[in-house]
C-alpha cells in the first residue's frame, strides 16, 4: 500500500490538534490571495524565490477579513476635504440626535501627516456608547456576499498547502482603532465600566458575526486580534481580564462548539498575563517575544501552557534585515532546539508587509525556510 504523503494541510491540523509533529510547522504568515496590510507575494518579483520555497517547504494560512459598518443608518456621516495652504485635509462627521464626532486626517505641511481619532476624551467616549450600532438583523445582508467570496477563493487555494483561516475582530477592536489611546489609558482608571458596557453592547454584534461566519463553513481556522490592544503595560492586568478575556473565551467557545480552530495573536509583554490565556483556551498562539522586545522566553511560556496551547514563533521582523545569513540559521536552530518535543510552529513576528526587499531580506528569508526545515 502507497504510504499517505504528509502534506502542509496534514502538518498543520497535526499541529492545531495538538498530535505530535514529525516536522516543525514553518509558516511565514503569507497569504495566498492578496490581503490590503500585505504585500502580493505570488505576484512580487522581490518574493519569487522566497515563495517557491514557501510553497513547497511551509504551511500556508489563507487569511481573509470581512467588514462590517460601525453604526446604524441613523448615524449621519459626512466627509468634508479641502486644501489649506499646503495641507490636504479630511474630515469625517458623525452626527447622532444633535450629539457628533469626528475625525482628521491631514497631509502634507510641516510635521508628516497627522490624524485625529474619532474619541479623544471621556466625554466623547460617553458620546459614541450612545450612538446605534449597525442593527444584527441586517448583518448577514452584509456579510454573506463577503462570505461566499472567500469560499470562491477557497476553491482556488491549493487543498494541500494548508487551510482558509477568516480575520473577523474582537470587541475591543472598535474602541481601540477610534480612540486616542493615551487616553484609553486613563479610561481604565477613570471609567472602566462605561468601556465594558460598551463592548459588552459590541459583543452583541461580534455574537452575530461569528455565528454566520462559523456556520457558512467558509474557512476552519479563525485568527484573532485583540488581546494585544488591552494589555500591559498599557493598562492593568485586571483590565486585560475584564476587556479582553471574557469576550474572547466566548468567541473561542463558539468556534470550538462548531469543531473549527482558533490562533491567538500577542505582540509585547505577555508573561503576566499569559495564564489567562488558558481561560480563553485558543488552539495556537502567535507570538511568543523573548527580551528585549518582550518579556517571555519559549521556556517560560511552555512552562505557562504547557500542552495546552501551540505557541507560534518567533524570529523578529527587523532580524531578515539584520542578521547575516548564517546568524540567521542559528536563530531559527536556537528557537527549535529551545522548543524540542513542544507544540511549536517556526514563524516571522510579522507578516510580508514590505514590497522591495534587499538582498539581504531576501536571503534571510530563504535561510529561514532551509533551516527550519533542517533543524525541524
Amino acid at each position: 500500500m502507497e504510504k499517505h504523503r504528509i502534506t502542509s494541510r496534514d502538518k498543520i491540523i497535526s499541529f492545531l490538534r495538538g498530535d505530535k509533529c514529525e516536522q516543525v510547522p514553518i509558516w511565514m504568515l503569507f497569504p495566498y490571495h492578496h490581503a490590503g496590510y500585505y504585500t502580493d507575494v505570488l505576484s512580487n518579483p522581490y518574493y519569487k524565490d522566497i515563495t517557491a520555497a514557501a510553497l513547497d517547504n511551509a504551511i500556508w494560512l489563507n487569511r481573509r477579513n470581512t467588514g462590517v459598518p460601525t453604526f446604524s443608518d441613523d448615524v449621519e456621516i459626512i466627509t468634508e476635504s479641502f486644501v489649506n495652504s499646503d495641507e490636504h485635509i479630511s474630515k469625517t462627521f458623525y452626527r447622532f440626535n444633535g450629539m457628533e464626532l469626528w475625525t482628521e486626517n491631514r497631509l502634507g505641511g510641516s510635521g508628516g501627516p497627522k490624524t485625529r481619532k474619532m474619541i479623544n476624551s471621556e466625554e466623547e467616549l460617553e458620546i459614541f456608547s450612545k450612538f446605534p450600532l449597525f442593527p444584527t438583523e441586517k448583518i448577514s445582508e452584509v456579510l454573506n456576499p463577503q462570505l461566499e467570496n472567500i469560499r470562491k477563493e477557497a476553491v482556488e487555494f491549493p487543498d494541500e498547502l494548508g487551510l482558509m483561516m477568516l480575520d473577523l475582530g474582537e470587541p475591543i477592536g472598535v474602541i481601540y482603532y477610534s480612540s486616542n489611546l493615551e487616553e484609553m489609558s486613563i479610561w481604565s482608571l477613570t471609567c472602566p465600566d462605561l468601556v465594558v458596557s460598551i463592548l459588552d453592547n459590541l459583543m452583541i454584534r461580534y455574537r452575530e458575526i461569528y455565528r454566520i461566519a462559523i456556520e457558512s463553513n467558509a474557512a476552519p481556522v479563525f485568527f484573532s486580534v485583540g488581546s494585544e490592544l488591552a494589555s500591559p503595560p498599557m493598562v492593568s492586568v485586571d483590565t486585560f481580564r475584564r476587556w479582553i478575556v471574557p469576550y474572547a473565551a466566548e468567541i473561542n467557545k463558539m468556534i470550538h462548539d462548531d469543531n473549527k480552530w482558533i490562533i491567538q495573536h500577542y505582540h509585547g509583554q505577555i508573561k503576566e498575563i499569559l495564564p489567562y490565556f488558558l481561560d480563553m483556551a485558543p488552539d495556537a498562539l502567535h507570538t511568543i517575544e523573548a527580551p528585549p522586545i518582550g518579556n517571555c522566553t519559549f521556556t517560560e511560556a511552555f512552562n505557562i501552557v504547557g500542552d495546552k496551547i501551540g505557541l507560534i514563533g518567533n524570529i523578529q521582523y527587523d532580524e531578515f534585515q539584520r542578521l547575516t545569513p548564517d546568524e540567521m540559521e542559528m536563530a531559527v536552530k536556537n528557537v527549535i532546539d529551545e522548543c524540542k518535543g513542544k507544540r511549536l510552529m517556526l514563524s516571522p513576528s510579522a507578516g510580508p508587509y514590505e514590497a522591495v526587499l534587499t538582498s539581504r531580506q531576501q536571503e534571510n528569508y530563504l535561510r529561514f525556510i532551509q533551516a527550519g526545515v533542517k533543524y525541524g
